[in-house]
């Protein structure tokens, strides 16, 4: 079995992939406010700060930083797929399990990145607003409404227009 080495770092700021088992759903864009609802009692419970996050149809990417005293994001994301697990089946939608009797909902690890300065922080910023683009989702990063991009127009972070028009796609977002 291969051991995963994951880098915890109390007050850490992690860039996260998250991604649901079968990549031809859009569960999580369907079922956004159960996700919603499981991320923000996950945070009542043990706080962290969301710098950027965007969710699309089967996998999400966010930006977290921990409190100086905590580097558990392993738990938190434990919290967050099981709670929207069992929001789902609670809610009617048939899940199957595995072997083991687990749910298939979600891939069974997630990608983590510790930021390591500023400008890894701005890339992958960057990289999560414009996901939905690179996907072939939208055109433009403002038409996904899923994202924290439209907090960052209402901060003054970036223009409405930001990464450019519907033809401009070309650009360094990202990883």
């Amino acid at each position: 079995m291969v051991s995963y080495r994951r880098s915890r770092v109390a007050g850490g700021t992690y860039f996260f992939t998250v991604t649901l088992r079968n990549r031809q759903v859009s569960t999580l864009v369907e079922r956004i406010d159960e996700l919603r609802l499981v991320v923000k009692r996950a945070r009542e419970e043990h706080p962290f700060r969301i710098d950027a996050f965007v969710v699309l149809p089967e996998h999400l990417h966010t930006v977290w930083t921990l409190p100086a005293d905590d580097g558990d994001y392993a738990g938190r994301w434990r919290q967050i797929k099981g709670r929207f697990t069992r929001t789902l089946v609670k809610g009617g939608v048939a899940l199957s399990k595995n072997s083991k009797g687990e749910y298939n909902l979600w891939q069974r690890r997630y990608w983590e990145h510790r930021i390591r300065d500023e400008e890894d922080f701005r890339r992958h910023i960057e990289y999560i607003h414009f996901n939905p683009v690179k996907h072939g989702l939208v055109k433009r990063v403002r038409d996904w409404p899923y994202s924290t991009f439209h907090k960052f127009v209402r901060q003054g972070v970036y223009p409405l227009d930001w990464a450019g028009s519907e033809l401009d796609g070309e650009g360094e977002y990202g990883e």
